[in-house]
């Protein structure tokens, strides 16, 4: 159950993103640009969509993304997000059915990992605060289940797989 919210913002997520780049174009920046570029987190999708797009752009080209590639760009983020193994978010749980309580380390390394970030880019202690004071209130350890003694089938094990890999094309350093 706690991949089904992912999968489903995935698969919104990547057509909505393929089509908005589509819809976007690439600009040169003038030889006297001296202003800001806005730049956002660029995940492995995003980079792919816009190679397929566009193919390679010198350093001096820019795309201008269409309202609806940077919808799709954050809806690849809300699913990374979502799919950090830590606590009550979906990867925790994703994490927690197949590891049970070792998911714990997990969920403490990830943390780390975070605060790490945050030193690396700004943008990401936000989320590693907020990450923190959900351990603090909620405890770094999943609840307990009925049935965590059953054993994942292949189904599954095959589905945290999947996750792994929309996390490894969703995640934005």
């Amino acid at each position: 159950i706690g991949i089904a919210g992912p999968i489903a913002g995935f698969v919104i997520a990547v057509p909505v993103l393929f089509i908005g780049m589509y819809l976007s174009h690439i600009s040169q920046l003038p030889r006297d640009f001296h202003g800001e570029v806005f730049e956002f987190g660029e995940p492995l999708l995003l980079k792919l969509a816009a190679f397929l797009t566009f193919g390679t752009t010198g350093k001096d080209m820019v795309i201008s993304m269409h309202p609806m590639a940077f919808a799709g760009w954050f809806g690849l983020l809300a699913t990374a997000l979502n799919l950090f193994p830590i606590g009550q978010l979906d990867g925790g749980h994703i994490s927690y059915a197949v590891l049970g309580r070792k998911s714990s380390i997990v969920t403490l390394v990830m943390v780390v990992c975070l605060i790490g970030l945050s030193f690396w880019s700004m943008s990401w202690a936000v989320w590693a605060g907020l990450t923190t004071l959900m351990l603090i209130v909620f405890g770094p350890h999943h609840p307990r289940t009925l049935d965590e003694h059953v054993p994942l089938d292949r189904t599954r094990k095959a589905l945290a797989v999947y996750a792994v890999i929309m996390f490894i094309l969703c995640f934005t350093p």
